[in-house]
């Protein structure tokens, strides 16, 4: 009897295993399933039930309502991530429901007001029963093993944010774009639960599952984050339509550019420029690396590059000299840049650039992101997948030579005649190597609306780089001016193609 007793006791302990297994597999299938059923269901409307205490909050008040540190989730547990959450409030009404993925299964992180400091704000929390965590941050021990920064952090629609080491928040992603900048209006689909998978006390990486919703799109995600000095997160997520649209927008990034080198302040400012990202950078399916400065323009512009199996595109912020700033609080130097980088084949597509117009620097005006040629009819998948870079000292740049800076204006001239003037430095291991009396020349080409009047490109002494100057004349200003341009030497081109929209008007 006692082999068999033995055996009862390994089948017993199998089949614990077995359900302790069967527990903790829960995994993007999971959330694709709960995508698809939600797409094939009429879509509802989230009600908000929000106090109007906190609907009534400033932006100053709604940040006054802090979490207690030391309340954070695995804190105790001493795990490498810790989770924060965001208070309901503001336009923060719509509750977002989290999960933790451990062992024993998936359990809900329910909300308690115990956790939050509510500042001056006079607000009784035990009032605050029965609300939900407008989103959440994740914390990482990202500049100092002594202390864990804050890396990560989802709050509003489907916008998240990440830092790498010595990084300052700046421009955002999302995790999807509807009918952005078409007159319909755009459609902001909202990440409505998350799953994030318990660490151990080894990891490197956190593994957060998300599930998206909207009127006519719902969509599963999987975020792999891994914190460094370039932070990487990488994106799988499958979409289902409800109903036809006309722009579905994929892997979005959201930027501010209130003016720079090339677009001077229209108001007295100390700052000589303000900007969370200078330029669109696009390296394309051919191999041609393309530099688009941005722009605060006096009325919305929608540009766009078309091409198959894009390489990576991203919002930058090239410019990392403090001087070109001199903001002690925003420190726009140390803002990230974004890289977007595919994984697999894309398709055929466009990457497009939206800009508008903006008084101020308190509103995201920038907004890139890729559209396919072909998107997904209703019941329909579409799969995606690529990795964020946020960026910072190691920036993906062109192998040869890369823009600098972009500068607008003719200097000193004795007859002033109407034509505009334009500095573009290049620098790069392309450049570094040639004598300063080499053979270098720059490529221009100007649109139909415009008239190229002079072209020089000299040795720049100080960077060792190469300087192009340009001076032409545009035909029509109610219509806008589109330039590109490039260095070539004798045999060889040497830096990636400058390409610039003069908007109208301006």
């Amino acid at each position: 009897m006692k082999p068999l007793r033995r055996n009862t006791a390994r089948l017993l302990a199998l089949a614990l295993w077995f359900a302790l297994a069967g527990a903790q597999a829960f995994d993007f299938a999971d959330v694709a399933a709960r995508a698809k059923q939600l797409a094939a269901a009429p879509y509802r409307k989230p009600e908000s039930k929000l106090p109007q205490a906190l609907k009534d909050l400033s932006y100053d008040q709604y940040r006054d309502i802090r979490f207690k540190p030391e309340r954070a989730v695995w804190r105790k547990d001493k795990l490498p991530f810790e989770l924060q959450f965001f208070h309901e409030g503001m336009y923060y009404d719509q509750p977002v429901k989290i999960n933790e993925i451990t062992p024993g299964g998936v359990r809900e992180i329910r909300f308690d007001p115990d956790d939050f400091d509510y500042g001056s704000n006079r607000i009784d929390p035990t009032k605050m029963q029965g609300l939900g965590y407008a989103g959440f941050r994740v914390h990482y021990a990202l500049n100092t093993p002594k202390y864990k920064d804050e890396v990560l952090l989802f709050l509003g629609a489907s916008y998240f944010r990440a830092l790498g080491k010595g990084q300052r928040y700046g421009l955002s992603a999302r995790g999807l774009a509807i009918d952005t900048a078409l007159a319909s209006g755009e459609e902001f689909p909202r990440f409505t639960e998350f799953w994030i998978q318990r660490p151990k006390h080894t990891d490197k990486e956190l593994t957060i599952y998300a599930l998206l919703d909207s009127r006519r799109v719902t969509g599963a995600y999987r975020f792999v984050l891994k914190p460094g000095d370039d932070t990487q997160i990488t994106v799988k997520e499958r979409l289902y339509l409800r109903e036809n649209l006309s722009k579905l927008g994929l892997a979005p990034l959201t930027s501010m550019y209130f003016f720079g080198e090339n677009q001077h302040p229209t108001t007295d400012d100390y700052r000589p420029e303000v900007h969370d990202s200078d330029g669109l950078s696009i390296h394309s399916g051919t191999g041609e690396w393309l530099w688009r400065p941005l722009v605060n323009p006096a009325r919305l512009l929608v540009t766009s590059f078309a091409m198959t199996n894009p390489q990576g595109f991203g919002l930058m912020q090239r410019d990392r000299q403090f001087c070109h700033y001199e903001d002690l609080n925003l420190r726009d130097d140390l803002r990230p840049s974004a890289w977007v980088e595919p994984l697999g084949q894309w398709g055929a597509g466009r990457v497009e650039l939206v800009e508008l117009p903006t008084p101020d620097e308190t509103n995201d005006n920038i907004v890139a992101y890729w559209v396919p040629d072909q998107p997904p009819t209703p019941g329909q998948a579409l799969d995606l997948e690529y990795r964020l870079h946020w960026q910072m000292h190691d920036e993906e740049r062109p192998p040869l030579a890369w823009v600098v800076q972009t500068r607008r204006g003719l200097g000193y001239v004795r007859h002033p005649d109407g034509s505009i003037g334009f500095v573009v430095d290049f620098e790069g291991p392309a450049l570094e190597k040639l004598k300063p009396d080499a053979k270098v020349e720059g490529i221009v080409s100007v649109g139909a609306n415009g008239e190229l009047l002079e072209r020089n490109t000299v040795h720049n002494e100080v960077t060792g780089g190469w300087r192009l100057m340009l001076r032409l004349r545009r035909i029509d200003d109610d219509k806008p001016l589109e330039l590109r341009a490039y260095l070539a030497g004798e045999n060889s081109t040497l830096s990636e193609t400058w390409s610039y929209i003069l908007p109208a008007g301006e």
